[in-house]
């Protein structure tokens, strides 16, 4: 049985002045990307001006067979090709299965970590917004007239959590422990 989900994270170091020649490029490859089969979601991280130049992509397909067929895709392939020249360091991507890409460093050259390690470090960091997001979150779906359901305030608390664990969280917590993390 093949494993559910996978993401591939990919990191295009571009040339000075080239960032409007790959936006252009980005809406080329971004619907063909969203029409591959098994296609589930398509993120991009912009580089801050004057500051840094790389742009992050995070992909996710259902199954890590439909993620590979859309890395070595003849389309894709072509398309890295014409965008090739405006990268400054090419492209550099990472592919893994379910949610390792939170703790996959950027570097890429470090190997993920242990599987206890992920469970432990995921773990404290949902149990305390478990307690907290449903206190601050809930009176403000009563204000905002959505009445009270069980269903309907686990997706709105559900969903807030992975919001909060995928952009804020995690990022900072992995880069925080990194030391023990990827011991």
């Amino acid at each position: 049985m093949e494993q559910q989900g996978a993401s591939v994270v990919i990191s295009h170091q571009i040339k000075d002045g080239k960032q409007d020649e790959y936006e252009n490029w980005l809406n080329k490859i971004g619907p063909l990307c969203k029409n591959a089969m098994g296609h589930l979601d398509w993120q991009i991280i912009r580089p801050i001006p004057t500051l840094t130049s790389t742009y992050t992509v995070i992909i996710r397909f259902d199954t890590i067979s439909h993620l590979r067929d859309w890395m070595n895709s003849i389309q894709r392939g072509r398309l890295i090709e014409e965008i090739q020249p405006i990268f400054q360091t090419g492209d550099n991507y990472n592919i893994n299965s379910g949610l390792d890409f939170l703790f996959t460093p950027l570097e890429a050259k470090t190997k993920t970590p242990k599987r206890w390690k992920q469970y432990l470090i995921t773990w404290s960091a949902i149990y305390p917004l478990s307690l907290i997001i449903p206190i601050g979150l809930l009176p403000l779906l009563r204000v905002c007239g959505i009445p009270a359901f069980r269903l309907t305030d686990a997706v709105f608390i559900s969903g807030t959590i992975v919001l909060l664990m995928v952009y804020l969280i995690m990022p900072y917590y992995t880069k925080l422990i990194k030391k023990w993390l990827y011991k």
